[in-house]
This record gives C-alpha cells, structure tokens and sequence, in this order.
C-alpha cells in the first residue's frame, strides 16, 4: 500500500462515522480506515453532540438558532481529541447555505491539509484543500425517485463544484452522470471505487425463525422507488418459486406505495431495520441477492454479497452492471418477465447459483480496501502543494 506523499494532515467529517448502516456511512467509516492507513495524521472534523430532544419543534427551534447564530464569516472549530470540533456545524452549513446560497467557511487551527468530505455539504475548510465524495447525482437525473429536493441540491453540487480542488465518486458510471449533469470536464470527477469489507460467516448472527441457509431471495436495504421494489414483488410472484422472498431494511420515502402489495404476497416476509451484523448474515446465508434497482451510484449489496459467495441478480447498464461485472445475472429493471425467469433460474439451477457464487468471490477482490487506499494517496498526491 502507498503512503500519502507528504506531512500534511488529512481530515474528514464525522458526521456519517455515526450514521445508521447505509451505503454513505459504510463509505465513510472505510474513508476513516484508509486516511489513518495513509498517515499518521489522520484527523475528524466533529460537528458535537446533539442536545435538544428529537421532537419537532425542538428541531424547528434549533434551526431558527442556527439561522439566527450564522455570520458571514463562518465558523471557527477549535481543537479537540480526534481533530477539530465546533457544536452544531452541520447545521449552520446547511443554514449558512439556506441565507448566502455559498459554502460555510470554517477555520481550524494549525497547518493546512487535505479535508476529504465524505458526501456533499455546504462547507469548506479556509487554507485547505478541500475534496468532496459525491455518490450520485440520482436527485438531478432521476428527482423521481429521490425524496431530496433537486433544486436545492443542484445549487449545493454547483457551489461544490466549484470550490473544490476535486470531486471522488464511486464508479465511472457516476462519475461520468456528474460530469455531464454539473457541466465539468471529466478530469475534475476521479472514481476511487468504494471498499468492500465483510465480516467472517461464522461471526454473523443466525437467521431469523423460519428462515433456512440457502432457501430464500434478499432484497436489502431501504424500501423506496428507486430499489424497485414493487417489481421484483410482482416478478417473484409469476416466477412461482416456493423459496420466500425475504425484503429486509427500513421504510423509506413512498415506502407505502408498495406496502400492501408486500403484506398481500404469499412467500414475501418483511424484516424492518437490521442491524449491518443482521444484514450480512442474511445476505450470506441466502439463494440469491436481488437488487435490480432504478439508479444507484455503486451498489454495495451487490459487491458484499459477491464477497459473501451469494449469487446476484441485478440490473443490465449503469453502476450496478459496472460493480457486478459478468459475476451476476443483469436484467432489464423495467422488465417483470425477465426479472421473473431471472428468479426462477436462481431458484432451480443449482450449478449455475455455484457458478455465479465463484464469479462473484473473484470480483469482489477488485474492492479491497488496500487498492482504495492507494487510489486516494494518488488523488492525495495529486493535490500536495495546492493552496
């Protein structure tokens, strides 16, 4: 593995490090991972700890104090344990962006460095040079099928733009949407890929009650339109297979669109939120993973269920095709009847489960932790000296 080429710092935000087991959060704890490999001064950026109760008006109430607390000057963090730490930044970002419609300056003490922000927000470290992880542009591309509102979003991603030394995405297919969708020449958007780390089977916890090894279909993560959900309900039904389809993750934005069709399906059991432990062992221990989403920006299930020897199903074109090379059945998304016939023969063709199961177990090597590492340090590197 490369070590990063100088003495600089290297920072991110710890916003996501404590976030619930999504995509962006499994991204940023792997970030933490490869900038402490990198350097022995690996820092976070902390926005505190949340005081007020979570009731909605003590949101609104804090909102309103983050408005009235923002000046033009930004904020000021000071140092902490791990790094820097000023109470409440995320939210005065995103208030100081609501007012000035531009990023929020912050200033850290000490010599500058890298600050690597691990999603998009209204901030920007003064002195340093700042890079920005944007996963996907599916609010602008498809505002369908995203809760996020595209015109906001839009203006952040351009404001990103342009004070940023560089944007890192997660796959080429993103990185080309970005580059098309802000207008910036490809060399400004650098795909590192995402890491993919996968605890040992037997560290897993068992299955549910009534769940058997191998003897149902997964679909994983949170229920909302762009996974598809609804679909992949109706092509298991006409694929008549007896394993159970098995839809664990939280409700999401439209999640009761397709609530009834799941409760009214025979076979279908649904799972609300499990913990990252749960999940995986559910995504080791089933026939087959099924995730031919809309739009995604990689597609993690899809990489940690090839690096668990669990067959996948996902969709023809874009990340997830990318992520899932020619170790998956690809299917059109659109297409109930393929999608079906896709099922059925992940239900019956013992040899061809076992075929993509050894496929995948290879791919997934391309998603190691030390590789993504080293292609950060070039990114890194790439930056050394910048003002």
């Amino acid at each position: 593995m490369m070590r990063f080429p100088g003495n600089d710092p290297l920072c991110m935000e710890n916003r996501m490090l404590v976030a619930s087991a999504t995509g962006v959060a499994t991204y940023a704890r792997a970030l933490r991972v490869a900038q402490q490999s990198l350097s022995n001064n690996a820092l976070l950026l902390s926005g505190g700890r949340a005081s007020a109760p979570d009731s909605s008006q003590s949101r609104l109430d804090r909102w309103r104090r983050s408005l009235r607390s923002v000046v033009p000057a930004g904020a000021r963090a000071h140092a902490g344990a791990d790094g820097f730490v000023r109470q409440d930044l995320f939210r005065l970002g995103q208030a100081f962006f609501t007012l000035h419609g531009r990023l929020m300056p912050v200033h850290v003490p000490g010599p500058a460095g890298i600050m690597h922000w691990s999603y998009p927000v209204p901030l920007r470290v003064t002195g340093w040079r700042n890079l920005y992880t944007v996963h996907d542009v599916i609010p602008l591309t498809h505002p369908e099928l995203s809760p996020i509102d595209a015109v906001r979003h839009r203006r952040l991603l351009h404001q990103i733009a342009q004070c940023a030394d560089r944007l890192v995405t997660v796959s080429r297919a993103a990185a080309g949407e970005i580059a098309t969708t802000l207008d910036l020449s490809p060399e400004r958007v650098v795909d590192c890929s995402q890491p993919v780390a996968v605890e040992s089977i037997d560290a897993l916890p068992p299955l549910p009650p009534g769940l058997e090894a191998g003897r149902y279909f997964l679909v994983c993560g949170t229920v909302e339109p762009r996974k598809n959900v609804g679909r992949i309900v109706a092509a298991y039904r006409r694929s008549k297979s007896t394993m159970p389809l098995v839809i664990a993750g939280p409700d999401g934005w439209h999640a009761q669109d397709v609530a009834v069709a799941i409760a009214q399906a025979p076979g279908v059991t649904r799972l609300h939120y499990q913990s990252r432990a749960a999940m995986l062992g559910l995504l080791a221990r089933a026939r087959a993973l099924l995730m031919p989403s809309l739009a995604e920006g990689f597609g993690l299930p899809v990489a940690e269920a090839m690096a668990l020897s669990t067959p996948v199903l996902t969709s023809a074109g874009g990340a997830l095709a990318e992520t899932a090379g020619k170790a998956a059945l690809l299917v059109d998304p659109l297409d109930v009847a393929a999608i079906a016939a896709a099922i059925a023969e992940l239900a019956h063709d013992d040899a061809r489960c076992h075929t993509l199961a050894a496929a995948g177990r290879t791919r997934a090597h391309l998603f190691d932790a030390a590789s993504f590492a080293d292609r950060l340090a070039a990114v890194y590197g790439s930056l050394n000296g910048r003002g």
